[in-house]
């Protein structure tokens, strides 16, 4: 690939430099990968490799990602930089560690990206005798906290989910969720040469085939997903439990227990989803759509039972705001980060409860290759909502927050008019519209893409788009028909689009009014609507009479 496409693949794959990420020079690799201490390839190897791991992309200006390459190798390839790096960071992992090479085609520059795995539990990675970590901006030697953390970690990871409840007898599951559970199974195996057979299966056998049993005897993951309520104290003292809670202006809560294949649907069915009214550009009809994505409610109520500690007791929460729905389990985010699986490209080697996860997949409840956060993204794309928020989370519980509703107006806006917008380039978008940092090259980027304006760190998305159409409103007229409501979207057109003339107004209104008025009922609300604006509330001001007056907000309006 030449410059230019390396520069915007480095981008969207590498966008940010932090525990998982670095950026370096080291144009000259003689003393770059062994040399000074707590300042070369090996330090920062086993920086990244004593955190969740990550990558080092080498041959690129620290801070902004401009290729600068790697114009002495030395006596280096991909190859051998690997053994040797291998040989002086004491406990790197070799699996999952490689060197990816780049050379591009036109200013033939050589880029190389290390792809650093995570520690193995209770062994920090060492170079020059020092295990070193990022802290801030800066790499340091290990702090004693994080030796700590690293030395505390448990090497011999039991499967609580596989654990076997002797006392628990096939009489101690919902006769329901059984059934429903053999007619998810069908769903899954539909190819399988076994599916004829799977309605004449006893309960036993198809139990041990959905892997719900083990040597014959029920697993704690059976009492879960199809336990009875009578069956709950078998899990003792575990809470398997989920609180909805609401936190609107009504008050109100409800907590739901096992067979979570059935009680995960009635949590669903307790959250408000009301419908609201979209119109995409070059629409001149209003999609009505449910406030959030069925689909992604479960996916992220499902995601919290496959992904929680049970051993710390805790119950899943499930917390209803008035503009969006928080998912909190006990236990951090396993493998790697949340945002590393929005673009579909990462896959999980490992889950924290493998036996409870392989019976939901074999439950159409989840699935096992990182695609579920790839799928809500998606989903929270294409409904033009920010993207699913991680950013509460901690060591010690992952914290969801699904929107259901506009944050920032442009980002919607960008989303309606540029369909093409690749995922990554989204992500990005979405990090500006949350306020979140993000690296000078990265800002460099979307702004030659037109995307964003402002100066660091205010940036804030371009509305450009929208000047260069002739759909501005589309971005404002997700409103209902209420007056009230039709003024707002005056207000807020009029601050982006000012002046426009009362036509346009009005050729802009209309498509909102409702359906059982005639043409002179709607051009005589769009008038009386802006008499009302003008004289009674003082909000705008016009120049000029007639279809070509100029209307423009009052300069007390913000």
């Amino acid at each position: 690939m030449n410059e230019q496409a390396l520069q915007d693949y480095l981008l969207t794959h590498f966008p940010k430099e932090g525990d998982a990420c670095e950026w370096k020079e080291f144009k000259n690799l003689t003393h770059a990968v062994s040399g000074r201490k707590g300042d070369d390839i090996a330090s920062y190897v086993s920086a990244i490799a004593n955190m969740e791991g990550g990558h080092l992309v080498v041959g690129v200006e620290d801070g902004t990602l401009k290729i600068v390459g790697i114009q002495n190798l030395a006596d280096y390839t991909p190859e051998n930089l690997r053994q040797r790096l291998l040989g002086r960071c004491t406990n790197l992992d070799s699996e999952g560690f490689r060197v990816e090479p780049f050379l591009t085609d036109d200013t033939r520059k050589t880029v190389w990206v290390l792809h650093i795995p995570k520690h193995k539990p209770r062994l920090p990675v060492y170079a020059h005798d020092k295990a070193w970590q990022r802290l801030d901006d800066s790499l340091v030697e290990m702090r004693s906290e994080r030796l700590d953390a690293i030395l505390g970690e448990s090497v011999d990871v039991v499967d609580w989910s596989a654990q076997v409840v002797p006392a628990a007898m096939p009489a101690d599951l919902d006769l329901g969720a059984l059934v429903l559970a053999r007619q998810k199974f069908k769903e899954r195996h539909p190819t399988a040469a076994f599916f004829d057979q799977i309605d004449s299966w006893s309960t036993e056998v198809f139990l041990d085939r959905a892997k719900l049993t083990a040597n014959g005897q029920l697993t704690r993951a059976a009492l879960l997903l199809l336990g009875g309520p009578s069956a709950v104290h078998l899990l003792s003292p575990h809470p398997a439990q989920i609180t909805w809670k609401l936190e609107t202006e009504e008050r109100s809560y409800e907590h739901f227990g096992p067979p979570f294949l059935l009680t995960t649907t009635q949590v669903l069915q307790r959250i408000r989803n009301i419908k609201q009214r979209l119109f995409p550009a070059n629409q001149l009809l209003a999609t009505e759509v449910l406030k959030y994505d069925t689909r992604v409610i479960l996916e992220a109520l499902h995601n919290c039972l496959a992904h929680q500690d049970y051993t710390r007791q805790s119950r899943v929460l499930v917390t209803e705001k008035v503009d969006r729905l928080i998912f909190e389990n006990a236990g951090g985010f396993f493998e790697g980060h949340a945002e590393d699986y929005f673009t579909g490209e990462r896959t999980p080697s490992r889950y924290r409860n493998p036996w409870l996860a392989q019976a939901m997949v074999q439950l159409g409840m989840i699935d096992t290759m990182g695609y579920g956060i790839h799928a809500m993204t998606l989903a929270q794309r294409q409904r033009y909502f920010p993207l699913p928020d991680y950013g509460r989370s901690s060591a010690n519980s992952v914290v969801l927050e699904i929107f259901g509703h506009t944050l920032d107006e442009n980002y919607s806006l960008l989303l309606l008019e540029k369909q093409d917008l690749d995922i990554a380039t989204v992500i990005l978008l979405d990090r500006v519209q949350k306020r979140l940092p993000i690296p000078d090259s990265v800002a460099a980027y979307l702004r030659r893409q037109g995307l964003i304006e402002g100066r660091k760190p205010n940036f804030y998305l371009s509305a450009s788009v929208a000047e260069s159409t002739n759909e501005q409103a589309t971005y404002t007229r997700n409103k209902g028909l209420e007056k009230e409501q039709l003024k707002q979207f005056v207000l807020s057109h009029l601050r982006q689009f000012q002046p426009i003339s009362r036509k346009k107004l009005a050729d802009l209104l209309i498509p909102m009014l409702p359906d059982g008025l005639t043409d002179q009922q709607k051009i005589d609300r769009v008038r009386n609507l802006l008499a009302e604006m003008r004289a009674r509330d003082g909000t705008v001001c016009s120049e000029g009479k007639g279809p070509t007056a100029v209307w423009r907000l009052r300069s007390r309006v913000g």
